[in-house]
């Protein structure tokens, strides 16, 4: 069994951002050299995550009404959290709700999806370098 690691940056411009990632990991895949097996992608960071829907911007917008009505990033007094030196407590919130990472089979070299289905980055509390592992194990 083959094992392929890597780190993907992102340097985001707005708090809250959806990054369709994809085409880095299909890359990573096509870099691993491995056929079949599994690929493993999660956000290293507490604030942001990785998940799988839809590359629709309809859907992005409600994805963030939705987050902010469940979890709102103002007021920050809200939360306790925040208390400190942080005001992020809403980007926590929203990554328990969106998840740290996904699975995907890779078969025949190729990223196994249903229909409509892509790999995105959500960040919650941007502005800054972010990272995401990629972590590819099979044949």
């Amino acid at each position: 069994m083959k094992s392929y690691r890597k780190e993907l940056s992102f340097n985001t411009t707005k708090r809250r951002e959806l990054i369709n990632i994809t085409p880095d990991i299909q890359k990573c895949v096509s870099e691993s050299g491995i056929k079949e097996g599994l690929v493993l992608c999660n956000s290293m960071h507490i604030t942001s995550s990785v998940f799988i829907n839809d590359d629709e911007s309809g859907l992005h917008n409600d994805f963030e009404v939705w987050l902010e009505e469940l979890a709102p990033e103002k007021p920050h007094s809200r939360y306790r959290h925040n208390d400190g030196p942080e005001d992020n407590a809403d980007g926590h919130l929203k990554r328990s709700i969106m998840g740290r990472e996904v699975v995907v089979a890779v078969t025949k070299g190729s990223l196994d999806f249903g229909p409509w289905e892509q790999i995105f980055y959500g960040e919650f509390d941007g502005k800054r370098r972010k990272r995401v592992l990629v972590k590819i194990i099979g044949e």
